[in-house]
């Protein structure tokens, strides 16, 4: 991790340039935002209500525990849908153009359990600037249980990730709300990493610390004092919200990044990698399913996560669009634009993937 990156200037074809000039052409002729619409705001309606009128459903409502199940695992859809397709586009500034909505769209994930800065830092500088490099991009790290890359170490359990997996991808959002963003924080601030200016560490751990007792207060005391359940029943609903939630945004991440088609290059004895950083994103990134309207309306535009990467601002509203203008692009310079065709076939990919990684390396001889 402290090993400088530096990602290669030579673009004698001035690939980005050309795609960039069509990409801003498109928008200037059609006289369109490059963020949100109508369209994004009523689905960030949606979106809240799927989440949010479950809940207060239970706390004013005496209800049968076939429907209160069903409620909790339709709050952890919300939970993910607000995560995808509001916090997201939130905290990369193209929810809206007006700054002040971008930055209470991103601070919804504090009702997800998660952490604006710790999530700015991981997801905007060190995923988005490092995309699959093993070391620096934290979406590639899962400690020892998982091993994403062949530059990963390989541990006799690996044999068998393929199959456990999806078993702990559910445990994403809860890990937020218990450990994971107080570890990273520390590592953060440690590091001195920031997406913007740099807040003092006194402000963003009172924020962390006053945010997380918020929401344990709303979804586990409130509930406890007010609906006549066992707590046990309260503590398992709160854990089946965040286990349906964590597996569909780890399942949606992993499709774009973590299968056969995606790229996992090192940078050489300089610290320089081989390509451009938009060349770079064109080989470590994937598309799926982009026909599918639902696919499309759901995920907040990560099915295109080729059109996202290289054109994080642009609100994923528009990535149907411009995606014809990035592909055709990329072919006319021969460069690759990797996507399947649907999701089944991306998840065969990624644990395919996961499989291969699984495997315990040669030793060269």
């Amino acid at each position: 991790m402290e090993t400088t990156i530096k990602f290669s200037r030579n673009d004698p074809a001035k690939f980005f340039r050309t795609l960039n000039k069509r990409v801003n052409t498109y928008f200037k002729d059609n006289n369109i935002k490059r963020t949100g619409n109508w369209k994004l705001y009523l689905k960030a309606i949606i979106m809240f209500s799927i989440y949010l009128v479950p809940y207060f459903l239970f706390l004013t409502l005496d209800m049968p525990g076939w429907l209160q199940l069903l409620l909790t695992i339709l709050m952890g859809v919300g939970m993910a849908g607000i995560g995808m397709n509001v916090m997201h586009d939130g905290n990369h500034d193209s929810f809206s153009s007006k700054k002040w909505v971008n930055k209470l769209m991103g601070s919804s994930i504090y009702i997800l359990a998660g952490n604006v800065y710790n999530w700015q830092v991981q997801h905007n500088v060190l995923h988005h600037t490092y995309t699959n490099i093993h070391g620096h991009d934290e979406d590639m790290d899962a400690g020892r249980v998982l091993r994403f890359s062949k530059h990963g170490k390989w541990h006799k359990m690996h044999k068998f990730q393929q199959y456990y997996s999806i078993l702990l991808y559910g445990l994403l959002t809860f890990n937020w709300a218990i450990t994971t963003d107080f570890f990273q924080m520390k590592r953060y601030m440690k590091r001195k990493l920031s997406y913007g200016k740099l807040q003092s560490p006194m402000k963003q751990w009172s924020t962390l610390v006053i945010t997380k007792l918020i929401y344990l207060s709303m979804w586990i005391v409130l509930p406890l004092i007010i609906i006549d359940l066992p707590w046990w029943k309260i503590l398992l609903g709160f854990f089946i919200m965040h286990y349906v939630a964590g597996v569909i945004l780890s399942v949606i991440f992993q499709l774009a990044h973590m299968v056969e088609d995606a790229h996992m290059p090192l940078p050489d004895e300089t610290g320089t990698m081989k390509n451009t950083w938009a060349i770079h994103q064109l080989f470590t990134t994937v598309n799926f399913s982009t026909k599918n309207k639902i696919m499309n309306w759901f995920s907040g535009g990560l099915n295109h996560q080729v059109e996202h990467h290289i054109f994080p601002h642009i609100s994923h509203v528009h990535y149907t669009k411009i995606s014809k203008i990035v592909k055709e692009t990329a072919q006319e310079f021969n460069l690759p634009y990797h996507e399947y065709k649907t999701t089944r076939k991306a998840i065969v990919a990624h644990f395919n993937h996961l499989r291969e990684m699984g495997m315990k390396p040669t030793v060269a001889a």
